[in-house]
């Protein structure tokens, strides 16, 4: 199993930027996929972009790659979510996932919660 670890949510500005961290240990990443959600009050959970951690496959929501931007760092163990141009709509609890493929996820990391303010 893997554990994953989100960080880097807080308060940001409308049109502003975050970027959020999710740490991974435990069993290999090497043959998986990272992927972002998140989740707003009294909304479903809401997949955002995925990553291969082998090679350069990536996968994002439409209308989200051009804001929202998906990286990794293997010798840090380390997927990131770079939010550019904030708006108060990207309010959320944004979460990690791992998984086999970019659209099956099976291991959850806790969340961490992203307020913009207008």
């Amino acid at each position: 199993q893997v554990q994953l670890v989100e960080s880097g949510g807080g308060l940001g500005q409308a049109g502003g930027s975050l970027r959020l961290s999710c740490v991974a240990s435990g069993r290999t990443l090497s043959n998986r996929a990272v992927g972002w959600f998140r989740q707003a009050p009294g909304k479903e959970r809401e997949f955002l972009a995925a990553i291969t951690w082998r090679g350069s496959g990536t996968r994002y929501k439409n209308f989200i790659e051009g804001r929202f931007f998906i990286s990794k760092d293997i010798a840090k163990n380390t997927v990131y979510l770079q939010m550019n141009r904030l708006k108060p709509e990207d309010t959320a609890v944004y979460y990690c996932a791992a998984g086999a493929t970019l659209t099956n996820f099976d291991s959850w990391g806790q969340g961490t919660q992203v307020t913009v303010a207008s």
